[in-house]
């Protein structure tokens, strides 16, 4: 006896949602596994910008994400669109949002300070010129 043709329809359907359960669960999982570090920089360098000495005065951040492995697998700068900018909100409001698990910077007030620890955000101290020498830094664990 075959089994009703919808039946064959209603098991690939089936199938077809597990797989994609399946595969954005992998992601998700892999997107877990990424660091984003924010480093506050003075220009658009990319991973030569020169890192700026205080995080809240920085025109531009760079987002940089690393693998479980350390390596770069993303990277992009931003402008500061904080009320020291022209724009909205503390600068590390701004950054909060861009959910980072680690920042990178010389120097940082003690507001700052305390909303990234609110916030269980990892804040490092660098005297690296350039954001390449920052995460090489980190990558050591040298911060």
């Amino acid at each position: 006896m075959q089994p009703p043709e919808d039946f064959e329809d209603e098991l690939e359907r089936i199938r077809q949602r597990k797989l994609k359960s399946m595969f954005q669960r992998i992601r998700k999982e892999e997107e877990a596994m990424k660091t984003r570090i924010v480093i506050p920089v003075e220009d658009e360098g990319g991973l030569d910008a020169q890192i700026s000495w205080h995080f809240g005065r920085a025109p531009y951040f760079s987002i940089i994400e690393l693998d479980e492995n350390g390596e770069i697998v993303s990277h992009q700068t931003v402008p500061s669109t904080s009320e020291h900018f022209g724009g909205a909100g503390k600068p590390a409001q701004n950054i909060l949002r861009l959910q980072p698990h680690v920042v990178i910077t010389h120097d940082m007030g003690p507001r700052a300070l305390f909303m990234f620890q609110n916030a269980q955000v990892a804040v490092l101290r660098t005297d690296a010129e350039t954001v390449r020498e920052a995460i090489t830094a980190y990558n050591r664990g040298e911060l």
